[in-house]
């Protein structure tokens, strides 16, 4: 498992896929609010003038040096739910973010979020 601590070295790595395509840049750790283990990160993507998120889910996740690479495709990270440069996710939004990758998502008993950036 990666430590909260250890991911936050790698902001401003490459984040790459299985087969070594680069996705984007590692901009930052969002952990599961339950057991705050690193869960997520945002991925930095588009065009300089066009930047914006999208959420990987860490699972299965190697570092090397540099880099982290994900187990999911460049394809299917680049598809999910984006937020701007600056904003933050949602509540409501949140859930989505599992749906795509095919994750269950797991709020509070109070409905408290399950993500929470670090």
């Amino acid at each position: 498992m990666i430590g909260t601590a250890d991911i936050r070295e790698w902001r401003d790595c490459d984040v790459m896929d299985p087969r070594g395509h680069k996705i984007g840049v590692f901009e930052a750790v969002y952990v599961d609010t339950a057991t705050d283990e690193p869960a997520m990160v945002t991925v930095q993507v588009g065009l300089p003038s066009r930047r914006r998120l999208v959420f990987v889910p860490l699972d299965g996740a190697v570092v090397g040096p540099g880099y982290v690479k994900v187990v999911h495709d460049k394809a299917l990270v680049k598809k999910g739910p984006a937020i701007g440069t600056d904003d933050v996710l949602p509540a409501e939004d949140e859930e989505a973010v599992f749906t795509h990758f095919g994750l269950a998502y797991r709020p509070g008993t109070a409905g408290e979020r399950q993500l929470a950036r670090r």
